[in-house]
């Protein structure tokens, strides 16, 4: 099996300040390279694969990357490595629409969904400020779920769940659970397969993640016990806020949290429910089944 791996790019507009001390863009070749912004994530896409379906994965994930709403990356780094790990059978988590119709039900939601398992009203707080910022993080932001400490070893790249995948069998079944509620895309599925990933990990407690994509405004919240949580209206449509917080026990080990996140691949094997749109009180009670 090979893992493959898609990141794509872009650099922003260099940055000149001006006599009031406003930054504006500048196309000067002789800016101060300190002077330009961060690279611009555009799009990423991952999977555990056979090698026969090499090419072919390889050739959609640019095509994605080139028609992204973000706009057009000028860089495209495609990671082809095989994986020498047997890697670990999970299960996919149940799954669950909430219904929400605004961007306040939604903030709602998340912290009643939140509060749930004993997340801290802190480590709530520190959270949202990261996923409602438009200035994203590449990966995620570890935050404690006691204290609200925020303890990734890199706040510009935060910890990528990597090296997942799901077998044929399960991908099938995924995608028949799926299209019983409509949401069949490779978006959900994928989103779906990381949140199981980052769910197995021990010392997760919960996961919250809201996309950076403009088109999309559906986010989630997933864990071992709540599922993965569908959260319609999580934000406004155009807006490229967005963000991914792993919480953690605070007796976390922290270093092995981002070795499982990173290095150890995981196959999704089996498969669970799909629930049709639930009401917020009809999601915690199963929390309690």
């Amino acid at each position: 099996m090979w893992s493959i791996r898609m990141r794509a790019s872009k650099q922003g507009a260099r940055q000149r300040t001006t006599r009031l001390g406003r930054r504006t863009p500048s196309r000067e070749a002789n800016a101060d390279p300190q002077t330009l912004p961060p690279v611009v994530h555009i799009s990423g896409a991952e999977g555990i694969y056979p090698k026969g379906k090499i090419p072919a994965i390889v050739q959609e994930y640019i095509t994605r990357a080139r028609i992204h709403p973000k706009g057009k990356p000028d860089s495209i780094v495609i990671t082809i490595e095989k994986i020498r790990q047997k890697p670990e059978a999970i299960f996919a988590l149940p799954i669950a629409t909430v219904e929400c119709s605004s961007t306040s039900q939604a903030s709602t939601i998340i912290k009643r969904l939140l509060s749930k398992p004993g997340i801290s009203p802190k480590a709530i707080t520190t959270a949202m400020h990261i996923v409602q910022n438009k200035q994203t993080i590449r990966g995620a932001a570890l935050i404690l779920s006691q204290s609200g400490r925020r303890v990734d070893p890199d706040r510009f790249r935060g910890v990528r769940a990597s090296r997942m995948g799901i077998s044929r069998t399960a991908e099938h079944a995924l995608s028949a659970v799926l299209n019983q509620q409509a949401i069949d895309t490779p978006t959900v599925r994928e989103a779906i397969i990381l949140a199981s990933k980052v769910a197995s990990c021990d010392d997760v407690v919960s996961e919250l993640c809201i996309s950076d994509d403009p088109d999309y405004t559906t986010g989630y919240i997933a864990s071992k016990k709540l599922g993965y949580v569908r959260i319609p209206c999580i934000k406004k449509k155009g807006s490229k806020a967005g963000g991914r917080v792993f919480f953690l026990s605070d007796e976390a080990d922290i270093p092995a949290v981002i070795q499982y996140m990173e290095k150890t691949p995981v196959m999704i094997t089996s498969v669970s429910t799909c629930h049709c749109i639930s009401t917020i009180d009809e999601i915690i009670d199963r929390y309690h089944q």
